[in-house]
């Protein structure tokens, strides 16, 4: 009897236990039947697109970027193949560690790849972020070597931006750089993203979105590390057109060899269509730098130059125009009435004004001398008694009519506009009645008159090519990568300067004699064989007293020494080239920047 009980006690506890055991089991299956029923049937959709994400990924594809020619098909800039290093942080579980080991294998300072990567950080974690750019072939061997000790790490080779003669013309050309959160913002790079590379300067900017192609797309699948294992599809990009600029390459090449050592600028114009055929600037800078990146010593060194090698002077440079502003005061003069040409003042190397004695630059004075001799010796008393006698407004009007005071419209960023100052200016900025003083420094272009080279080989070129003023270009036309024609850019004219046929024979006849002439200021740039015209100027950049006399060139420190000016253009009669030549603390017009244009005419004419 007791041993019955004893085994039905038995038989209800196993029974007790193995509903028990059951009862759990059936749960946990059903905890797992839920959570199968969630991950698949609700969520399914979700987690198939992460799994894609984490096999199957979309890589853009950079678009080859369009080409720069000179006038004559010349390649100046074309693009080479670069090795960028790439992180995706998808596939890097501790990035940081990742680029630290990354940085002893490669011995380079691990900061300015942590730099990169918190500044990326914000970006989406499939795409890969690009460290550094321009990897050498021994830097990519170290890194495949080392691939399964670097999740996330990958080789992207992209098409790279290169300047072939580096410096060569860099102020109209421009340079790239990695577009900016704030570029990004303005909805103006709409198909660009972080890490992108785009124009900050010259053509390069302004012609943006013709250099600019499409990206293309390749859908790869890759391993757990993020390693490509296998390319589904690809979507060719499309690339950029490519640009033709109005520059000759010789010329500038010339331009810049007589313009080093030295701070200014100097511009050469086509006078029947304003085609820009050389702008220089000295001292310039290496495009490419930008490119590969620079250091922040370099930076600062670039940035930090008192001579402002990333100025382009030749139209942003705001300088007095000197005695070449004798052409719009002579072409005022003889619009107006005031003069003709047999009006004859006498140059006694002085004028009195008031109680002022104003200096001529020769201090024997010219003698009895007309316009056309007063534009050929440069005579200062000749044009400080017209000036008196037109007053400030009537100059004004006439210096605004020749395109001074105001953009050319040229097809390059950042123009400066000068100044024509007025009465009406000055009680305005200064809050001081203009004194008649002033209308005699105006005169021959001292004063608070100022202008850029551009503005004043527009209107040399006007006064070579019978008083029409043309918009600078310095690109003639775009072509796609197949060879067809985009875009042509053809002259547009600004408007006549204010002046009668007669009054530029006249003034053309003065700045011949200027220069063929032994008396002329501009004998230094004859060109035998060619009938060049052009005109002097020396700016003061300080004042002189009345009583200073003659000092040596080479005592004066170099910040008080003058601007040398030059404007000419040749043939005389037939003019093919307008050159404007301009040198910070140089000294006399004749003698440093007479040379320099004389080069400039005969390299181009030479030919």
């Amino acid at each position: 009897m007791k041993d019955s009980y004893i085994k039905e006690v038995d038989h209800d506890w196993y029974r007790q236990r193995l509903s028990g055991a059951i009862i759990c089991v059936f749960a946990a299956f059903l905890i797992l039947l839920g959570r199968l029923y969630y991950l698949q049937i609700i969520s399914g959709s979700k987690y198939r697109r992460l799994s894609e994400n984490n096999c199957v990924r979309l890589r853009a594809i950079a678009p080859t970027r369009g080409l720069i020619f000179d006038r004559n098909g010349t390649l100046i800039v074309e693009n080479r193949p670069s090795f960028n290093l790439s992180i995706v942080l998808e596939d890097s579980k501790k990035p940081k560690e990742v680029v630290t080991r990354l940085s002893s294998l490669l011995d380079v300072p691990p900061e300015p790849l942590l730099t990169r990567l918190e500044e990326r950080k914000s970006c989406s974690p499939f795409k890969p972020l690009v460290l550094k750019r321009n990897l050498s072939r021994d830097a990519v061997a170290v890194i495949e070597a080392h691939k399964l000790d670097l999740p996330g790490i990958v080789i992207t080779v992209e098409p790279m931006r290169y300047y072939i003669e580096g410096k060569l013309a860099c102020h109209v050309i421009g340079y790239l750089g990695e577009i900016s959160r704030e570029e990004l913002k303005s909805n103006c790079f709409p198909h660009n993203r972080i890490g992108d590379f785009v124009g900050k300067f010259g053509v390069e900017k302004a012609y943006e979105s013709y250099f600019s192609g499409k990206s293309g797309r390749m859908q790869v699948q890759v391993n757990a590390l993020g390693q490509i294992t296998k390319i589904l599809k690809t979507v060719d990009p499309i690339p950029g057109n490519n640009v033709y600029l109005t520059l000759d390459v010789a010329l500038q090449r010339k331009t810049e060899k007589m313009l080093a050592g030295k701070v200014g600028a100097a511009v050469a114009m086509d006078p029947s269509n304003g085609n820009i055929l050389a702008l220089a600037n000295s001292p310039s800078f290496d495009p490419n730098a930008f490119v590969r990146g620079m250091t922040v010593e370099e930076w600062k060194k670039l940035a930090n130059n008192k001579s402002r090698p990333m100025e382009n002077k030749v139209i942003q440079g705001q300088y007095p125009p000197a005695s070449t502003f004798k052409i719009v005061t002579a072409m005022a003069a003889l619009e107006e009435g005031v003069i003709d040409k047999t009006v004859k003042y006498y140059c006694r190397g002085y004028y009195r004004y008031g109680n002022r004695t104003y200096r001529d630059w020769k201090r024997e004075g010219h003698g009895f001398i007309n316009v056309v001799d007063a534009l050929a010796q440069s005579c200062d008393v000749f044009f400080y008694k017209v000036g008196e006698k037109l007053g400030i407004d009537r100059l004004a009007r006439y210096a605004s009519g020749c395109g001074l005071g105001s953009p050319t419209g040229i097809d390059l960023d950042r123009e400066a506009k000068g100044l024509v100052p007025t009465a009406q200016w000055k009680l305005r900025r200064i809050g001081v009645p203009w004194q008649g003083g002033e209308t005699i420094s105006v005169a021959i272009g001292q004063g608070f008159t100022l202008v850029t080279p551009i503005q004043m080989v527009t209107l040399i070129s006007a006064v070579a090519n019978g008083g029409m003023r043309y918009r600078p270009l310095v690109v003639s036309r775009i072509v796609s990568s197949d060879g067809s024609t985009i875009k042509r850019c053809v002259p547009e004219p600004l408007g006549k300067v204010p002046a009668s046929d007669r009054t530029l024979q006249i003034i053309t006849e003065g700045l011949i004699d200027a220069v063929n002439k032994r008396s002329g200021t501009g004998w230094i740039a004859r060109v035998a064989g060619i009938n060049v015209a052009g005109k002097t100027g020396t700016a003061q950049v300080v004042r002189k007293r009345d009583d200073e006399g003659e000092r040596s060139h080479a005592s004066v420190p170099v910040r008080f020494k003058d601007h040398a000016w030059f404007v000419a253009f040749a043939p005389a009669k037939e003019p093919r080239i307008a050159v404007a030549v301009l040198l910070e603390h140089a000294g006399h017009g004749a003698t440093a920047a007479g040379p320099i244009a004389r080069e400039m005419i005969k390299t181009y004419l030479g030919r």
